[in-house]
This record gives structure tokens, C-alpha cells and sequence, in this order.
């Protein structure tokens, strides 16, 4: 039975005080316990993209971002380790085609993590592709049961063949122990993962094709076998738009910790009384939720403009471009970097130096925010706001950096 997205975001709600709970150890360990794997599980959250065809759910956007921000007021790093190891369903079950979707999915147990770094080498082999590197950042790895990345293609006579883009299994790679040392974030399972000369099946890996430039509106493997518009998109603004959720998450769990604090406390200066009274206090607290709740209504609109486009591509009747993922990443973008400016202007500059002590609960949310916003996508906002000017404007914009292309 395929639960409705209400009671998939209820659920991810009802595990919010379990994830707080068990933060301070999620960070210690570098990912998520055993028990809230198992879980996530049940609750059938590594589903959520996976096609019906191999028992999937085959959710909206909107519905996947809405658990992830109900996952990340709990423990943004925890959402941050699933998150990215359960929503690379999507681009599997949209790029590849149907002889290896039966074989990833078939077996009921896909869990992903991506990076878009071509970090890793492959080499034609009678068969398949070998593959040998080492790639960092892989979020969500500890739990993971493929990979899908990005390779440099060799021949069999050493001769270079551009880049490709593959989906490997548990079996073909190692998960380096050497995640946990970052300011913030540190539960979140971005181990590096190492090849070391495994082989996968030739269909494996799909030649001439970038993860974040898949031509979707030139049809998709995915549409043509499960006839649903979710598996004709592009793939950039649907992971901007998880790091949006993520971020407005964990902005809305520091809000709650400083309505804790506002009862619990009193102000710093005479006349002290309670900070729930306070004028000030009570601005700062509804600026934050005025700015989150912003940032919130800005990503759940991008989703469903999202699957609008989809939709369209899906019909024929509007082709799903570059420019247009671009512009959805922009604006996910920009919902992720007003969650952690809420934050840091509104929060952490009143809230007071004891709750910033280490072991405080929203001094662990104010490193997972900060090591969110110096992410690679939020890196490149400047970048995009010029590039997108200069299309609309007519004007020339000069080439897309490979850093704005993978944001």
C-alpha cells in the first residue's frame, strides 16, 4: 500500500524528537544510528523516488523536500546523510536504461550516494568499465548500497574518450573511515569512497553524459518506462532544491531552540525580565520565522515548478532546458542562503555565548548551518545572478565555469 505524502511527512515529524535526541552522538559516530536507518526504513523514506515498477512510492518534489525539512529540524545532519543517499533514485530511474534500472532497483535495497566531480577513472575492459580513484564527499555513503558518479573515460589503449556518468554497486568500491573532522556537518556520513579496479557492466555507464546536464528534453529512459513526468527532468535544481529543504530545516529547528531559550532565559541588561516578554526578543524571534517560513514557501514552490516542467517536457509541449534548471537551482539557492542569514543575523548574534558553548544544542546547529552555506552550491550565487541577468538582458554572459554548471 502506497502511503499518501501527508503521512509521510507526519511520519518524518513524529521522528523529529528521536533525531534531536540522538545529534550529539550522530555527530560523534559521523552518521546516523542503526535504529534510525532501520527506521527511515520503515517508514519507507529510501522510497520515495524509486519507480512502483521495483515497489517504489514515485513521490512529487514537493512532497520529497517537505521530509527533508521535517527530517532537519530534528538533525539537519542526519536528514543530510539520508537525503543524499535516498534522493539519487531519481536520476537513476530517469537516465539509465531499463536492463540496468531492473538490476539496481530489482533487488529492493538502492541507496546512492553522487557527486558530479568526474573524480574517478574509467577504463574499457572487455565486458565493462574498471574503475579506479578515490572520490570525497560522498554523503550518505556508511548506509549506501551503489554509487553514482561521474568518471574520465580511458580505452583499452589508453586513449581518452571524454567523460561519463555511472552507477556502481557496494561490491566495486570501499568506504573510506575519514569523515568527521569539518566545523560543522559532521554526522553526515560524507565519507570518500575508493575504486580499486573493480569492474561494472558496460550499461553501467552512459558515455557523453553529465549528471547536471542531462539533455531531458530530448526524451528520457525513465518516461519511456514508467510514464510518469518525474522521471523527465533535470537533475541540478532537484539537489539545490535538497540542500533548500535541509537548510530550512535546520533554520527552523534553531528558531525552535531560541523560543526555548526565550522562555527559559532572562534579557542582558537591566530592567532584566523574561525574554518571552521582551520586545526585542519577540522581533528577532518573528523576523527569523517571518524569513524561514520565507525561505520554506520558496522551495516548495520551486518543486512544483519543478514537476510543472516536467510535466511539460513529459507532453511535448515545452521542452525542460539548461537555463530553466538554472534558474529553479537559483532560487532554491537563494532559499538556502536566507534560512542560514536568518539565522546568523537574527539568532546567533541575541541568543547568547552559553547556548554557543560545545555540547549546546544550537551551537551544533549553527556549525551545521555555516558548513551548509560554504557549500559548493551556495559558492557559486554570485556567479548565477550574473549569468542569469545576462540571459534575460540579451547580453553576453560568457561560458558557464564547470563550478556554476555543477552547483
Amino acid at each position: 500500500m502506497t502511503p499518501p505524502p501527508a503521512e509521510l511527512v507526519d511520519a518524518a515529524r513524529s521522528l523529529r524528537a528521536q533525531l534531536k535526541a540522538e545529534a550529539p552522538e550522530t555527530e560523534r559516530r559521523t552518521h546516523f544510528s542503526p535504529e534510525l536507518h532501520q527506521a527511515f526504513l520503515d517508514a519507507r523514506f529510501y522510497d520515495m523516488f524509486i519507480p512502483r515498477r521495483y515497489g517504489g512510492l514515485e513521490v512529487s518534489v514537493a512532497t520529497f523536500v517537505e521530509v527533508v525539512a521535517e527530517l532537519a529540524r530534528g538533525d539537519m545532519a542526519a536528514a543530510w546523510c539520508w537525503t543524499l543517499s535516498a534522493s539519487h533514485a531519481l536520476q537513476v530511474a530517469t537516465m539509465f536504461p531499463e536492463e540496468v534500472q531492473d538490476e539496481v532497483f530489482g533487488g529492493g535495497d538502492f541507496r546512492a550516494p553522487a557527486t558530479a566531480a568526474p573524480s574517478i577513472v574509467a577504463t574499457r575492459v572487455e565486458g565493462g568499465w574498471r574503475l579506479e580513484g578515490t572520490v570525497a564527499y560522498c554523503s550518505g555513503s556508511p548506509y549506501s548500497t551503489y554509487y553514482l558518479g561521474q568518471a574520465k573515460l580511458v580505452g583499452e589503449s589508453g586513449e581518452g574518450l571524454g567523460g561519463g556518468t555511472f552507477v556502481a554497486p557496494r561490491a566495486v568500491f570501499t568506504v573510506l573511515d575519514d569523515w568527521g573532522a569539518t566545523l560543522g556537518l559532521r554526522g553526515t556520513g560524507s565519507n570518500s569512497i575508493r575504486f580499486d579496479g573493480g569492474v561494472i557492466p558496460e550499461p553501467y555507464l552512459l558515455p557523453g553524459v553529465e549528471i547536471n546536464d542531462y539533455p531531458a528534453e530530448s526524451g528520457t529512459p525513465g518516461f519511456a518506462l514508467h510514464g510518469n513526468p518525474l522521471y523527465a527532468g533535470r537533475a541540478m535544481s532537484v539537489l539545490t532544491l535538497t540542500l533548500g529543504g535541509l537548510a530550512v530545516g535546520g533554520a527552523f529547528a534553531a528558531l525552535d531552540e531560541f523560543g526555548e531559550q526565550m522562555r527559559l532565559r532572562g534579557t542582558p541588561l537591566p530592567p532584566i525580565q523574561p525574554r518571552l516578554t521582551d520586545p526585542d526578543y519577540q522581533r528577532w524571534y518573528g523576523a527569523a520565522m517571518v524569513r524561514i517560513g520565507a525561505a520554506r514557501a520558496t522551495v516548495l514552490h520551486t518543486a512544483s515548478e519543478w514537476m510543472r516542467l516536467a510535466g511539460e517536457n513529459a507532453a511535448g509541449t515545452r521542452p525542460f532546458l539548461f537555463a530553466d534548471d538554472f534558474r529553479l537551482a537559483a532560487l532554491a539557492r537563494e532559499a538556502h542562503l536566507q534560512s542560514w542569514e536568518a539565522v546568523e543575523q537574527e539568532l546567533a548574534r541575541s541568543i547568547g555565548s552559553s547556548a554557543l558553548r560545545d555540547g549546546e544544542r544550537f551551537a551544533q546547529l549553527y556549525r551545521d548551518l555555516s558548513q551548509a552555506a560554504g557549500h559548493r552550491s551556495p559558492q557559486v550565487r554570485d556567479g548565477a545572478y550574473r549569468i542569469i541577468a545576462a540571459e534575460e538582458l540579451g547580453v553576453l554572459a560568457g561560458p558557464v565555469a564547470v563550478s556554476e554548471k555543477s552547483a
